[in-house]
C-alpha cells in the first residue's frame, strides 16, 4: 500500500496531540513565547517513553550482542568532516518562494493541479524557480565569525562512526563484521517542519554502522531488515502496521547498493521510520582520502588489507515515539457498576515501553492504615519499575487517569488489604489490568515476580 493509498485520519491525530499535551507527553517548545516551529520538549511521561524506547534498543543492538560497540560522538565536528562526506556541497533540498503569500515550500512536495504546480497555502500558480537550500545548520567556533571558524550542527549520527572506525575496532578489538552503535541528536534546518513531531528541525537518531567484507553485503542487508521488523514487534508495533518499501535504483543515493524503508501507518499516511541502507565502502573511502588517513581492515586470516562495506539501520527515535503513541491511542465504550456508559480513553502500550509501570492507590487517602501500607507496597516495587502513587479522587478517576498515562498495572490497597474484612485476605492487593480492566487477588510478596516479567 502507498502513503496516497491510505486513508488518513485528521481527527485521531487531533486527539493523539490534545492527549500528549494534556498528559505531559509533548509540549512545544519555547511555547511561552510563541514556540518555535519544528522543535519540541518531552514532557515527564513522554521523557519516560522516550527513555524507554532508547534503553531497550540500546539493550538489544548493543548489550545483548557480541558483536557490537557503543559510541558517543560530539554534535560539532571539524568542517572538514562535511566536505569529505559530501554534505556541504549536497545536502541540499530545492526551495521555491510564492509570490503572492510569501510562504516557504518544499519543490517536490507541492501539489499539482493540470500538470501545474501550486501553493498548498494560498492556492497561487506564481512561484520562483527552485533553489537549492542546504539543511545544516552554520555556526562558528571561537571568537571569530569567518569562514575559517565556520562549521555545522551535525545533520546526522553516521560520520562519527566512520571517522571513528579505526579508533573504536582498535580499542574494542572487534573483528569483522561487527557494528559501531550510537544515540545522538542530530539537526537540519528544514523547509517544511510538519506532522507534529515526525518531521522536525531537531531530532535523534539511532544508528548502527555494521561493517563487513564486501560479498557479506547482500546478505547482511537482509538479516538487519528481519532484525529491525522483530524489534518494532517486541515493542508493541504489529508487522500489519509495518511496510517495507524496496527503495528503486534511482530513489537511493548513488553509492547504495540497496536501502529498504521500514515504514507505519501514521494516522497522517504511511510514512518511514527507518532506514535499512548497504552504503558499501563510500564513507570511509571519502574519509580516507580526504584525511590522508588509512581506515582500511587488515584480515589476519587471509592477510589481505580492504576498506569494510557498511549496512545502516537508521532510526528515528522521535519518530518511533510518535508511532508508539499513535499505535497505542484507544477509545473503547465501557459501562459502570451503576449501567452508565463512557468512553474511556486508553494508551495500550506494550509494558516495556510504558511510561509508567505501575500505579498504587489507597482506597481512601484519610484512612492512615490504607495510606501507610500503600506507600509502603510504592517501596517495595520503586526500585524495580516506574510507580506512580495516586491518592486524589475516586478510584476509579484514578484508574482512568493511568489509563490515559498507558500504565498497564494498577494495585489498590484495600481494607482486605489491612486484615479489616478477616485474616484471609490479609496482605493481599487487587491487580487491576489495563487493557482488559480484569482486577485480580494477588499477595504483596507476590507482586514482583508477577509484573516484573511482564515489562522485561
Amino acid at each position: 500500500m502507498s502513503s496516497s493509498a491510505q486513508k488518513t485520519d485528521p481527527q485521531r491525530m487531533e486527539k493523539i496531540v490534545s492527549l500528549c499535551k494534556r498528559r505531559g507527553f509533548v509540549f512545544q517548545s519555547s511555547e511561552i513565547y510563541g514556540g518555535l516551529n519544528g522543535c519540541w520538549d518531552y514532557g515527564p511521561l513522554g521523557t519516560e517513553l522516550k527513555r524507554n524506547l532508547k534503553d531497550y534498543w540500546w539493550r538489544c543492538m548493543v548489550r545483548d550482542r557480541d558483536d557490537m560497540a557503543g559510541m558517543d560522538g560530539s554534535i560539532l565536528m571539524n568542517r572538514a568532516v562535511w566536505k569529505a562526506s559530501g554534505h556541504e556541497d549536497t545536502f541540499s533540498d530545492p526551495m521555491v518562494d510564492c509570490r503572492q503569500c510569501k510562504a516557504r515550500h518544499r519543490a517536490d512536495q507541492l501539489p499539482e493541479k493540470d500538470g501545474e504546480k501550486y501553493c498548498p497555502n494560498c492556492g497561487s500558480r506564481e512561484l520562483t524557480e527552485p533553489k537549492a537550500f542546504n539543511l545544516m545548520f552554520k555556526t562558528y567556533v571561537g571568537a571569530t565569525e569567518d569562514e575559517s571558524s565556520a562549521t555545522y550542527l551535525r545533520p546526522e549520527t553516521a560520520q562519527a562512526m566512520f571517522v571513528q572506525f579505526k579508533n573504536v575496532l582498535e580499542t574494542s578489538r572487534q573483528k569483522l563484521p561487527f557494528g559501531i552503535a550510537q544515540i545522538g541528536k542530530a539537526f537540519r534546518n528544514e523547509i517544511n517542519p510538519r506532522n507534529y513531531t515526525f518531521r522536525s528541525r531537531e531530532f535523534e537518531q539511532m544508528e548502527v554502522e555494521y561493517f563487513c567484507r564486501p560479498e557479506e553485503g547482500p546478505k547482511l542487508l537482509e538479516y538487519w531488515l528481519e532484525e529491525r521488523m522483530k524489534f518494532y514487534e517486541n515493542i508493541g508495533i504489529p508487522r500489519s502496521k509495518l511496510h517495507v518499501l524496496d527503495v528503486p535504483a534511482e530513489d537511493r543515493a548513488f553509492y547504495s547498493k540497496g536501502t529498504y524503508d521500514i515504514e507505519f501507518e501514521f494516522p497522517f499516511g504511511i510514512q518511514e521510520l527507518e532506514g535499512v541502507a548497504y552504503r558499501t565502502d563510500y564513507d570511509l573511502t571519502q574519509h580516507q582520502n580526504a584525511s590522508g588517513k588509512s581506515l582500511d581492515y587488515f584480515d589476519e586470516a587471509t592477510k589481505q588489507r580492504f576498506i569494510p562495506h557498511v549496512i545502516e539501520p537508521s532510526a528515528g527515535v522521535d519518530r518511533t515515539v510518535l508511532a508508539l503513541l499513535c499505535n497505542a491511542y484507544d477509545e473503547e465504550s465501557v459501562t459502570d457498576e451503576k449501567g452508565k456508559t463512557e468512553t474511556r480513553t486508553v494508551m495500550r502500550f506494550h509494558p516495556r515501553m510504558a511510561p509508567t509501570k505501575v500505579g498504587v492507590f489507597p482506597l481512601l487517602k484519610n484512612k492512615e492504615a490504607l495510606v501507610a501500607k500503600a506507600k509502603e507496597v510504592r517501596d517495595l516495587l520503586r526500585p524495580h519499575m516506574a510507580t506512580f502513587y495516586d491518592e486524589a479522587g475516586a478510584i476509579g478517576r484514578r484508574y482512568r487517569r493511568q489509563d490515559e498515562a498507558g500504565t498497564p498495572f494498577g494495585v489498590t490497597i484495600d481494607f482486605d488489604t489491612i486484615g479489616e474484612n478477616g485474616p484471609s485476605l490479609e496482605d493481599t492487593v487487587t491487580l487491576r489490568h489495563r487493557d482488559s480492566m480484569k482486577q485480580e487477588r494477588v499477595p504483596v510478596g507476590e507482586l514482583l515476580s508477577r509484573l516484573l516479567p511482564e515489562i522485561a
